[in-house]
């Protein structure tokens, strides 16, 4: 079973064709983040444009890539929420073009489900119950994972994502865009001196990261951060207070619960000062994808769209796009 995978959610156009679940026969992405620098964030009306430009070189790219003609394709999955309007709507209806010029089965797929997903493509297959802790621009959530398509969701970010508040860090410190990785290159090798917040939420598994952005706007006025070593230090000090909520308690609900494993999903899990915590601090094993994997693609799509399909969920060509989709 051969499915391809389309991802138009937000800056990032992404095709992929993915067999029997697990195996990347190809996945291109074609990233925008050149363009929406210059932005310093991304612009939704240019990312939908940009999407209609590179979707089909993206789509033959991966249909080349793969060695596969449409005779091959079993289904194709595309992400219809949650995102931004515009630029979901482009995948969408080439998903559904696609869908009604071959006879192929539509399956719509959530973007936070297919971030989970991403850990089914590595060599080892995660276990039931799991805890699914999604972190990424939009979204830091903490999901309990019982089976396929069974979710409870069980924190959320009261304010900023964590990939959120990376951005707006490295805005106030003067590293660029994206926040993610700027951050993260300043801060290797330097050690946090900055004593910087964390919003602990006692009695819940929900986040909060608009204060410790706070603290940095704070520590910007009393700073000369022109100075790249000082900034650096900074940058170090804003990753780990991050990491250190992030591990905390995230590790403390999988042990309440009693959960097999960790999944660990989403852009921000690309980060490796975030990965080391996780893999040297948590009783409870973990699985991660690989960065390339963590980011958004279309291969984390059609794994999803495969175990959809495989329960039967599949979509009419009348599906539509659901900005504002929520998981569990």
């Amino acid at each position: 079973m051969k499915i391809l995978g389309i991802e138009t959610s937000c800056d990032e156009t992404a095709a992929a064709v993915v067999e029997d679940s697990e195996n990347i026969l190809s996945n291109i992405v074609s990233s925008q983040v050149d363009i929406h620098r210059r932005y310093g964030g991304i612009v939704p009306e240019v990312a939908s444009r940009q999407h209609l430009i590179t979707i089909l070189p993206v789509l033959e790219s991966a249909m080349t890539g793969a060695k596969v003609s449409w005779q091959d394709i079993g289904a194709v999955a595309v992400t219809v929420g949650p995102g931004l309007a515009g630029s979901l709507l482009v995948g969408a209806n080439v998903a559904k073009s696609i869908s009604l010029a071959y006879g192929l089965p539509l399956i719509a797929v959530n973007h936070l489900e297919a971030h989970i997903y991403a850990n089914w493509l590595n060599n080892d297959k995660p276990v039931f119950p799991c805890l699914c802790l999604i972190v990424s621009g939009g979204h830091s959530d903490l999901v309990l994972m019982t089976g396929h398509g069974r979710f409870e969701k069980l924190g959320r970010t009261r304010d900023d994502a964590a990939g959120e508040a990376f951005d707006k860090a490295a805005r106030i410190l003067g590293l660029g865009y994206p926040g993610g990785p700027a951050i993260e290159k300043a801060a290797s090798g330097r050690e946090p001196s900055f004593p910087l917040p964390r919003a602990w939420l006692k009695g819940t598994d929900d986040f909060s990261f608009s204060g410790l952005k706070t603290a940095v706007l704070h520590l910007a006025s009393d700073n000369d951060f022109s100075d790249p070593m000082r900034a650096a230090e900074a940058a170090a000090s804003f990753q780990q207070a991050v990491v250190d909520v992030l591990t905390a308690k995230t590790i403390q609900a999988a042990e309440r619960l009693g959960v097999k494993q960790i999944l660990l999903c989403g852009g921000v899990a690309s980060n490796q000062v975030l990965r080391d915590a996780f893999s040297g601090s948590s009783p409870v094993p973990v699985l991660i994808p690989p960065p390339k994997l963590c980011t958004d693609n279309a291969a984390m799509v059609a794994a999803c769209g495969c175990y959809s399909f495989q329960r039967g969920k599949i979509g009419g060509r009348d599906v539509d796009v659901v900005p504002g989709l929520s998981l569990g």
